[in-house]
C-alpha cells in the first residue's frame, strides 16, 4: 500500500513538472531571465527617451501616437521610476502575458501539451517578440492586447455569450490608445465575422453596444486629433512622400517576414492559415481572417516589415495545434521534440541581435561571423551598429557635453539660455538626463515638442543641438559659435553634428514658433 502510495505521488508530481502549464511557466521564466540580462545595456532607446518626455504632458492624444504609452510613462515616472530597468519591466511583462496567452488559445483551439508548449516557445523565441518586449515603446504592448482580442472571440463562439461583445468593444478601445494598427485586425475580423456563423450577432444588440463602446473609449483621443487637424494623419503621408521607410515588393517583404520571426516558426504560419480555413478549424476562421487582413493589407500598402509583427502570436497558437495533429501519429511524434529543439536553437542564435546581450564589439563580430544582420526599416546611413541599437547610445555624452558649456556660462546667461533641439531624440535626452546636469528642459519643434512651445524663451541665447548647416543660422545670430562635434561611431551618423550656441537670435521664439509647426 506505501509503494503503491509512494509511487502515484511521484507520478502526480512528474505530471506537475512536464504538464502543459509547468512547460508556459518555464518557457515564461527563460524571457524574464533575458530581461534580467539584457535590459541595462547599451542604453535608453530613441522612441523611449520621447515617450518619457511625453510622460511629463499627459494629454488624450499626441501627434505621433495614441496615449496610452504617455500615461504608462507617468505612471512609471511616479512609481518605480525610470531606470532602464523601470522602463522595461513593462514591457518584459506585455510578452510574458503573450506567452502565456499563447499557449492558453493553442489550449482553447483544441490543443494538448505538445501545441500549448510549441505555441508559448514560438512566442518567446521569434526575434521580432524578443526585440519588441526589450523596449518601452507601443510594439511591445499590441500583441498581448490582440491575443486577448483573440481569445475573446474563441470564447464566444465556443460559448455563444453574446455579452462578451462588451468585453471585446471595451478591448479594442482600449488598444487603439494604445496603437492604431488594430484597426487592420478588426477590419479582418469583420469580414470572419461576415462569412461565419458569428454574423447572427449582427442581430443582436450586444455586437452593437461592444462597437458603441469601443467608438466611446477611443472617442476622445480623435477629438485630439481632429482638434490639432489630424497631425497623425499628415506625419504618416509626409513620411511616404520622403521616402524615409523601407518599401519593399510582395516577395522580398515575405521574406523579411520570415526572417523577422525567425524562419522556422513559418511553418506554424503556414498551418495556421490552413487550419483555420480547413474543416479542422472553420469554426475559427475569423482568426485567420484577421491574420490574412493584417499581412494582406501591409504587403498592398508596403508598411514597415513589423506592423504585422502583433498578429503572428495567434498564427503560432493556431499552427501549433496543426501541427500537434498532424504528428500525431506514432511514427511522427518525433518530430515533436525535434522542432520544439531546432526553433530554440535558432533562436538563441538570432537572440543577440535583438537583444543587447553581448558588448558593442562582441556584437559586430557575432554579426560578421553569422551573417545575418538586422533588417532595415528606414533608409538611414549606418553606424558600426544597426539602427536599433545605435539609436541607443551617445544620448547621455551628448547631455554631458552640453552641461559642461552650459555651466561655463555666466548665471545671468544661463537663466536666458535655451536648449534647441533638432528631433525628439535629443530633446528627449536633454529632457531625461538634463536634471542629472543641471539643463533645463529643452525646446524643439519636432512632433509634440512643437505642442509644448518654447516656454518663456525669447531666443536671446540658444545652445543648437542642430544638423542644419551653421549658414541656416548665422544671418540669424548676433553671434554663432561651435562649442563641440560629438563623434561616437556607434551612434547614427546623422545624430553626430556639431552644437552651436547662437546669442541674439534676431527672432522672437514666441512669434517664430507657430511657424514652426510641424505639421498643416
Amino acid at each position: 500500500m506505501t509503494r503503491s502510495a509512494d509511487v502515484s505521488s511521484s507520478d502526480s508530481l512528474r505530471l506537475r513538472l512536464t504538464g502543459s502549464a509547468a512547460l508556459v511557466i518555464y518557457v515564461a521564466l527563460v524571457r524574464v531571465v533575458l530581461y534580467l540580462i539584457a535590459a541595462p545595456h547599451y542604453g535608453y532607446f530613441r522612441d523611449e527617451l520621447y515617450y518619457l518626455s511625453c510622460g511629463e504632458h499627459p494629454a488624450w492624444g499626441y501627434m505621433d501616437q495614441p496615449p496610452l504609452i504617455a500615461w504608462l510613462a507617468w505612471l512609471l515616472q511616479h512609481s518605480i521610476g525610470t531606470s532602464l530597468y523601470a522602463i522595461r519591466l513593462l514591457p518584459m511583462l506585455a510578452d510574458v502575458g503573450t506567452i502565456v496567452m499563447a499557449g492558453i488559445l493553442a489550449c482553447k483551439l483544441g490543443g494538448r501539451r505538445w501545441a500549448i508548449f510549441l505555441a508559448a516557445l514560438t512566442v518567446l523565441v521569434a526575434p521580432i517578440a524578443l526585440g519588441f518586449s526589450h523596449l518601452f515603446t507601443m510594439n511591445a504592448f499590441d500583441p498581448f492586447l490582440w491575443m486577448l482580442l483573440a481569445w475573446l472571440i474563441v470564447h464566444l463562439i465556443q460559448t455563444g455569450n453574446q455579452r462578451l461583445w462588451l468585453w471585446i468593444g471595451a478591448l479594442v478601445g482600449f488598444t487603439l490608445l494604445n496603437k492604431y494598427g488594430v484597426i487592420f485586425l478588426i477590419a479582418g475580423f469583420l469580414v470572419g465575422i461576415f462569412v461565419s456563423p458569428l454574423r447572427q450577432s449582427l442581430a443582436r444588440p450586444w455586437f452593437w453596444a461592444g462597437i458603441a463602446l469601443a467608438t466611446l473609449i477611443a472617442l476622445p483621443n480623435f477629438l485630439w486629433q481632429m482638434h490639432w487637424n489630424f497631425p497623425f494623419v499628415q506625419l504618416v503621408r509626409s513620411v511616404r512622400q520622403n521616402g524615409r521607410d523601407v518599401m519593399l515588393p510582395p516577395l522580398p517583404y515575405l521574406g523579411q517576414q520570415a526572417q523577422m520571426i525567425g524562419y522556422l516558426p513559418s511553418l506554424l504560419v503556414v498551418l495556421a492559415v490552413w487550419f483555420l480555413f480547413s474543416s479542422r478549424g472553420k469554426r475559427y476562421v475569423v482568426l485567420g481572417c484577421g491574420f490574412l487582413s493584417v499581412l494582406g493589407l501591409m504587403l498592398m500598402l508596403k508598411g514597415k516589415f513589423y506592423y504585422v509583427a502583433p498578429v503572428y502570436p495567434i498564427a503560432f497558437a493556431a499552427g501549433a495545434v496543426c501541427f500537434e495533429q498532424l504528428t500525431d501519429r506514432p511514427w511522427l511524434q518525433w518530430l515533436r521534440p525535434v522542432y520544439a529543439l531546432a526553433l530554440f536553437l535558432v533562436g538563441a542564435l538570432f537572440a543577440p541581435l535583438v537583444l543587447p546581450l553581448l558588448p558593442v564589439e562582441s556584437y559586430i563580430g557575432y554579426t560578421k561571423k553569422l551573417g545575418i544582420d538586422q533588417p532595415k526599416f528606414e533608409n538611414q546611413q549606418q553606424s558600426k551598429l544597426p539602427q536599433i541599437y545605435a539609436d541607443m547610445v551617445g544620448w547621455e555624452e551628448r547631455v554631458r557635453i552640453v552641461s559642461v558649456y552650459f555651466h561655463s556660462l555666466s548665471p545671468e546667461e544661463q537663466s536666458v539660455t535655451a536648449i534647441g533641439a533638432p528631433n525628439y531624440g535629443q530633446a528627449g535626452a536633454i529632457d531625461l538626463f538634463g536634471p542629472k546636469y543641471g539643463l533645463p528642459k529643452s525646446i524643439s519643434s519636432s512632433n509634440n515638442f512643437w505642442i509644448w512651445g518654447p516656454r518663456n524663451y525669447t531666443g536671446e541665447s540658444v545652445i543648437l543641438l542642430d544638423e542644419d548647416s551653421p549658414e541656416k543660422y548665422a544671418s540669424h545670430c548676433q553671434s554663432l559659435r561651435e562649442i563641440a562635434h560629438p563623434q561616437n561611431p556607434y551612434s547614427r551618423p546623422d545624430e553626430n553634428f556639431p552644437i552651436y550656441h547662437c546669442r541674439g537670435f534676431d527672432l522672437s521664439l514666441q512669434v517664430l514658433w507657430p511657424k514652426l509647426k510641424p505639421w498643416k
